[in-house]
């Protein structure tokens, strides 16, 4: 009789995919059979390539006439530690009555490229045909949905061929480059850090981190603070006043003055109290009065880099540790899929979205939530008009939609570890105010003249808190006596400004400088990197602007944190436990110096999100697979020739 085969990433996915298709028996070594289906599973990486030495036993040895090694057939080899399952996958890959084989992987880049090098390896029946199943998560109808929608293999033949480049990619880079930095400055690093010998560890991404690592540190250490001196005035009467800040413009007496350090402030507080002598005594008039109302609309949803961050500035918690969490809520089918760079949802998501809201209404027993989708319902907010919004763009979806939860695996919930709970209840709240209309505040913009020179205030206040009444919870909020005396102050502020009128001539009670310091950047935490390898290198806290500058970034989504994890492990830089901050170590350093010195375009996070653009673009089947692999090739030989010229 014939069968049809499924082969998962894990032995965990292949049981959900057995209570789908009501397989209960039949458990055998590696593999659950019933009359019509077989399930087996990969155990992550069943097939890696080979070293070089299996190329040529010469190659074991690290020389430079041997380099760069660039070989023409490339070879793989099964991994020992799962030989065992790498036969068992490959003998039922083979049987005779199999005639639809499943290929379940993880639905990315790198899931496809562990099934495939175990198809490439196994050799499957030529007879069966290959389907793919895609899925967002893992709930039983979305498997269902997967299985019943399976596409041919060959619709991601060019997935496969970019996951396979990405692999040789940094294979080349890696082994070619740190050979030969170790040849070349290996005793020099020994000496600097006080060992007998050692290697360079070079990578197309993690090289490039460890670039933005050491040149923020760098930054900070020779950062010299400027002090300098701002003016403000205060006007009205003792019984009702408003400072404004001086700013020049062109009509000023001090305009592009040397005196100045920028458009605020003076270099001297001489010069700026001089200053102040001069506008004693004249009047000053509202030339300028700005009333209007702002609207701020709730964040986009999570992906896995946004995500990343947030938990490392609440929780303290490294990136590899919130993947690791977010993976597991998703097998327990409490999440969508968690490796997606996308942070909206699809259209045919957006249509479905009640399912999802009904299954948290009834599902999940948490008291703060429950009070939120109470409210959802009581103030008829929308929930039918989603695909009208920012939220759902399906041109912003390459693999995978947004990070949100689907409404079901309450049974598995209870026997989660808190920190688990904590990381969901987070997805949870960002995805239901989505549904809260905007922020809203009154803000008031003042210009003072005073003889030319113009004096600036504003107010704002929020009028209706909208979504933050869930991402900022009032009552969660632990004010301190400065927060709430800068709101106070902030409040009547507003409550002056708004009764100024256009034209008005107001008193100056007072002016006085007010010394103000540059300040140096902020060192790197391990969830801001991860932000920063996102935008090529470019740490950017406004969301709305990261959202929009947002292109080819350093590494994925699914392989940043584990670059995190080895930069730390061959200790090139450090992550404090408790903040999170990184810094590089002596090592680390060293190590910086020589490639800049050497090949500073691998610190360049442009040349290597650049390097990724091309793979995404053979995805994309924008380029050819040997249109990547000979721009590759040319990169390593040209500097080759230029390193070993040099040295």
């Amino acid at each position: 009789m014939p069968k049809k085969l499924i082969i998962t990433e894990k032995p965990s996915v292949a049981m959900e995919f057995a209570k789908v298709l009501k397989i209960n028996s039949n458990r055998k070594n590696g593999y659950i059979e019933s009359d019509d289906w077989i399930i087996t599973w990969c155990v992550g990486h069943l097939v890696t390539m080979s070293y070089p030495e299996v190329y040529d036993e010469k190659l074991k040895f690290w020389r430079l006439d041997t380099l760069p090694f660039i070989p023409h057939e490339w070879k793989y080899e099964i991994i020992p530690a799962v030989q065992n399952q790498f036969n068992i996958v490959k003998s039922l890959l083979q049987r005779e009555d199999v005639e639809e084989i499943y290929n379940a992987g993880d639905s990315g880049r790198e899931g496809e490229y562990i099934q495939r090098l175990v198809f490439m390896m196994a050799k499957p029946n030529p007879k069966a045909q290959i389907k793919r199943v895609w899925i967002d998560s893992q709930t039983e109808e979305e498997i269902r949905r997967g299985i019943k929608e399976a596409k041919d293999e060959s619709e991601y033949d060019s997935l496969s061929d970019s996951a396979y480049l990405r692999a040789k990619e940094d294979y080349l880079i890696g082994i070619n480059f740190s050979r030969l930095l170790s040849i070349i400055y290996g005793r020099r690093v020994a000496k600097e850090i006080n060992e007998e010998k050692a290697s360079i560890s070079i990578g197309r991404v993690m090289t490039c981190v460890l670039g933005m690592v050491v040149s923020r540190e760098r930054e900070i250490r020779n950062f010299v603070k400027t002090k300098y001196y701002k003016i403000v005035g205060e006007f009205g009467d003792e019984n009702s006043s408003f400072k404004a800040e001086w700013k020049v413009n062109e009509k000023s007496k001090v305009f592009e003055s040397i005196d100045l350090y920028n458009e605020t402030g003076f270099k001297d507080e001489k010069k700026a109290r001089d200053f102040i002598v001069s506008l004693q005594g004249k009047d000053a008039i509202i030339t300028e009065l700005k009333k209007s109302k702002q609207k701020e609309n709730p964040p986009l949803l999570f992906n896995l880099a946004e995500i990343q961050n947030e938990c490392t500035k609440r929780f303290k918690i490294k990136p590899d540790e919130t993947l690791e969490i977010i993976q597991n809520l998703y097998e327990k089918k409490l999440v969508t899929y968690p490796r997606t760079d996308a942070r909206v949802l699809s259209t045919a998501v957006a249509k479905e979205i009640s399912k999802n809201l009904n299954g948290i209404t009834r599902g999940y027993k948490d008291e703060e939530v429950q009070g939120y989708l109470k409210k959802m319902i009581e103030e008829k907010y929308p929930t039918n008009n989603l695909a009208k919004t920012k939220y759902v763009n399906d041109s912003k979806i390459t693999d995978h939609y947004a990070i949100i939860p689907t409404g079901q695996g309450y049974e598995n919930y209870d026997k989660l570890p808190d920190l688990q709970k904590q990381v969901y209840k987070v997805i949870v709240k960002r995805f239901l105010a989505i549904f809260y209309p905007p922020a809203e505040y009154n803000k008031i913009q003042v210009t003072v003249n005073v003889e030319n020179e113009t004096f600036y205030a504003s107010g704002k206040v929020c009028i209706n808190q909208g979504y933050l009444e869930i991402l900022k919870p009032v009552e969660n909020k632990k004010s301190t006596d400065s927060d709430e005396k800068e709101e106070n102050s902030q409040n009547t502020n507003l409550d002056i400004l708004k009764n100024l009128k256009k034209g008005q001539k107001v008193n100056c009670i007072n002016y006085e400088t007010k010394e103000a310091e540059t300040s140096p950047p902020s060192r790197y935490n391990s969830g801001s990197i991860i932000l920063a390898m996102e935008n090529a290198g470019k740490l950017i806290e406004e969301e709305e602007l990261r959202e929009q500058i947002k292109g080819a970034g350093i590494g994925t989504s699914a392989t940043r944190a584990e670059i995190m994890k080895k930069l730390e492990k061959i200790k090139y830089i450090q992550i404090n436990s408790k903040t999170q901050i990184i810094t590089p170590t002596e090592k680390g350093e060293i190590i910086y110096d020589i490639v800049n010195n050497s090949m500073p375009d691998m610190l360049n996070p442009k040349l290597t999100a650049s390097w990724e653009k091309g793979l995404d673009m053979v995805a994309k089947k924008e380029i050819q697979p040997n249109e990547f692999m000979n721009k590759l090739t040319n990169y390593i030989h040209s500097k080759f020739n230029k390193l070993v010229v040099k040295w």
